[in-house]
């Protein structure tokens, strides 16, 4: 996809990687960017990155008339970056089912239903691509993680759905899947961390380059690479976590 004929909608933009994201977007020389944020006011510091092209929008994934409105306030998308999302911890046999649901919620259903809402936008646009935050731990669980774990390996399911649904419509759909990256969500967890600049970056010029999957730091190509040659090894890997 050609950035500079980009008009984007990036969810959770108001900080970490959605903030990025709208930074590496204007970069690129994207025309516009609609970010969002569940308190508009707290996007202050995106809009600042360049008030003319970046537009503020008050969303919340998980708000289905909210989400249903949105095609007419961003009618000219043709690129949807749906990277809003939540992080509970605790187990398995004891995170609270309102913490999952919370994380179901947000990880999958807001972006699915992003993705419902701007299939037509972007479609009547000429095409575009659709690209979904998902993380390493679609792919592999990290016990202290249950709730985040399945939201986003459901997410990575519905990315698969999506784009065998949008073969032949003009419509490409990404999946990105992160290791650790050093923003709020992650704040007091020891573990290495990429920076979010550099996450953005590798993704903006994943999208460019068509990469269906994009592994944007070092230690997810790393474990990705690994899982392909054994991904049974790398389970036990990060069931010992």
């Amino acid at each position: 996809m050609e950035i500079k004929q980009v008009v984007a909608v990036v969810t959770g933009a108001n900080r970490g990687i959605g903030r990025e994201l709208v930074r590496a977007l204007l970069d690129a020389g994207a025309k516009k960017v609609y970010a969002s944020a569940r308190d508009i006011n707290s996007l202050a510091a995106t809009l600042a990155l360049d008030p003319k092209r970046v537009l503020a929008l008050q969303l919340d994934v998980t708000d289905h008339q909210r989400v249903a409105s949105l095609p007419k306030e961003a009618s000219d998308a043709n690129l949807l970056i749906n990277n809003a999302g939540v992080l509970d911890f605790g187990g398995i046999l004891d995170v609270p089912l309102d913490a999952v649901k919370r994380n179901v919620e947000t990880n999958f259903y807001g972006k699915l239903l992003m993705a419902r809402a701007f299939v037509p936008v972007i479609e009547r646009n000429g095409g575009g691509a659709i690209v979904n935050m998902l993380s390493l731990v679609s792919l592999v669980s990290a016990p202290g993680l249950s709730g985040y774990n399945a939201s986003k390996a459901a997410a990575w399911s519905m990315t698969l759905s999506l784009r065998a649904s949008l073969a032949g419509k003009g419509i490409t759909v990404h999946g990105v899947f992160p290791a650790g990256v050093d923003t709020d969500m992650l704040a007091g967890v020891d573990v290495p961390k990429a920076s979010p600049v550099e996450v953005a970056k590798a993704i903006v010029s994943g999208i460019a380059m068509n990469q269906e999957d994009i592994f944007p730091d070092s230690m997810s190509t790393q474990v990705y690479a690994a899982w392909l040659q054994d991904h049974k090894a790398v389970e036990k890997q990060f069931a010992a976590m």
